[in-house]
């Protein structure tokens, strides 16, 4: 009797984490990995930090050859071999070896699509010059860092402001490159809402990198060897011995649409809950595959390298099986990232996207310590909690600062996935101890502060909203900062009177006009609005995370 045969098409972390686990499941089947790539197991998110040598050389990357994966687990893997064509009702397989051009023809009883996703590179000029990469795979990751390794850059410009983009910027700028980062869109990091994405941005520009949002890129400019020396954009040529092109990937689905498979609204590969397509026995998993948001349940794509070992993970259980064993509901998009010593994290939906799919939304934003601020080294963390304000329901959340961000994150990332509301979220018992957290930590004192901003113990005005109420010319901004801070890093037409000067001072506040108050965190200016209240102010807001999580215009 012949053995049942799995095919998987394609490597990296879903692949083979779909052949690995279905091979425990099955060991008596014939497992055979097919992969394009020289390598079929590696750590594409690793790649920035190889750049800069922080990751130090290229074995590192590799989890594990072909001859681990057979002498290990007895599966097969064929490098360098191209999946042409499918048919399903066959259930056959055609793929060409790269190195012969020879082609052969399989047959499958199960099959699994890993096929990932490509960088987009658009057809602008001069687009073929040397020296212009994308950062996909370990062959490019090698190729730039030979340039760096060679002296030969000493000017870069990444285009795209997304993870790799700024992981990519973050790693050449510590190599001693000057770097510029493009985006199109008007904002840095996907995923953050405008105030959080614009306090990461004026922390990479302390750190000396040059960013462009809004801007296109229409071309580059080769030097008489060959290689690019400058990128074009609408209004500004910008030196460049280097390009890392991180503006963006596709899915790669060719080969599922021609064997006639269904696309999902995003254009990847539309499976259920268990990782099967609309093809009965033909699996897709990873970047090529599409993703249900836990909260809206809309389809959303995920390519992270988290998401793919989940995917992998369910469909290599579930293949074979008459009853499926488990699923994976959906994502949330959870993610985290460093630049240099800041870190950010979210989950969930932002306030955007929350309005956009009509939630009556409420946020908050708390500044905190990530350990009891007694402790030493300890840091502060940015936190922006997103609720529905009917139901009360967690809807997401945002946190950046040079402390521990990860931990925050994925308690709210539990919570929301548990369908949890921000009551159960400000009683959570979570582990203290001064080296690890404040008594109540920065998650719980977020959820306080957003159900008493609910429960309309205070009005809160975030700093995107503060440029709109002070354009209307009706609103005074009361800094209750003692005087030894000096003032520092105040908003411009600030009307500066020391907390413990109110009662004393308090005739200079414009008593027809709406007073929002600012602090340093936040603190300082909720107690500020019962000395107001008892002196007879009553339209009276607080600038959410004060000066520390201000990150507009200041003088």
């Amino acid at each position: 009797m012949e053995k049942v045969r799995l095919v998987v098409i394609g490597g990296v972390a879903a692949g083979t984490k779909a052949a690995s686990k279905a091979r425990r499941e099955h060991p008596d089947w014939e497992v055979l990995v097919i992969t394009r790539d020289k390598d079929i197991s590696y750590a594409g998110c690793g790649l920035p930090y190889f750049l800069s040598g922080v990751i130090k050389e290229r074995k590192e990357l590799v989890v594990r050859g072909p001859q681990e994966f057979l002498d290990d687990q007895n599966i097969i893997v064929l490098t360098q071999s191209e999946a042409l064509s499918i048919d399903p009702t066959q259930k056959k397989l055609t793929f060409r070896e790269l190195a012969t051009n020879q082609i052969h023809t399989i047959s499958y009883d199960h099959l699994v699509l890993a096929t990932g996703a490509s960088p987009v590179l658009p057809p602008l000029p001069g687009i073929e010059l040397g020296n212009i990469y994308p950062l996909r795979t370990i062959e490019n990751a090698e190729d730039i860092r030979s340039l760096l390794d060679k002296g030969a850059v000493k000017e870069a410009v990444v285009v795209g402001a997304g993870f790799v983009g700024l992981e990519a910027a973050e790693n050449l700028a510590l190599k001693g490159i000057r770097v510029t980062v493009v985006e199109m869109a008007p904002l840095v990091l996907p995923g953050y809402d405008e105030e959080m994405s614009q306090y990461v941005r004026n922390y990479l520009e302390e750190k000396g990198m040059e960013i462009r949002t809004g801007a296109r890129v229409r071309g580059f400019t080769g030097n008489l060897d060959g290689k690019v020396c400058e990128v074009q954009l609408e209004n500004e040529a910008i030196p460049a011995q280097l390009v890392i092109w991180a503006g963006g990937v596709k899915p790669n689905v060719a080969l599922a649409c021609a064997s006639g498979l269904k696309l999902g609204p995003t254009g990847a590969i539309a499976v259920n809950e268990y990782q099967e397509s609309s093809i009965q026995g033909i699996y897709a998993v990873g970047d090529c595959a599409e993703n249900t948001h836990l909260i809206t349940g809309d389809g959303v794509w995920c390519p992270m390298g988290s998401t793919s070992n989940k995917t992998g993970r369910i469909a290599g259980l579930n293949i074979g099986r008459q009853d499926q064993v488990d699923a994976l509901p959906g994502v949330l998009g959870t993610s985290v990232i460093k630049l240099f010593e800041l870190h950010a994290g979210r989950t969930g939906l932002t306030e955007e996207q929350a309005k956009a799919k009509g939630y009556n939304v409420v946020s908050t934003i708390v500044p905190a310590n990530d350990k009891a601020h007694y402790y030493p080294g300890y840091q502060q963390i940015i936190t922006k909690l997103i609720a529905d304000r009917t139901s009360g329901r967690v809807l997401g959340v945002q946190v950046v600062g040079e402390g521990v961000v990860d931990k925050p994150v994925d308690i709210v990332a539990t919570l929301i996935s548990l369908g949890g509301n921000l009551e159960q979220l400000s009683r959570l018992d979570l582990a203290y101890a001064p080296p690890f957290s404040m008594a109540i930590s920065s998650t719980i004192l977020a959820a306080h502060v957003l159900r008493n901003k609910i429960q309309g113990k205070f009005v809160g005005v975030n700093p995107g909203e503060l440029g709109v109420i002070l354009a209307k010319g009706d609103a005074v901004i009361l800094d209750v900062r003692t005087e030894a801070e000096n003032f520092i890093r105040a908003i411009p037409g600030s009307l500066n009177i020391p907390f413990n000067e109110l009662v004393l001072r308090y005739q200079e506040i414009p008593q027809n006009k709406k007073l929002i108050v600012v602090c340093k965190v936040g603190k300082r200016a909720y107690l500020t609005l019962d000395k107001l209240r008892s002196l007879g102010f009553t339209d009276l807001a607080i600038l959410e995370g004060g000066l520390e999580a201000y990150p507009y215009e200041v003088i």
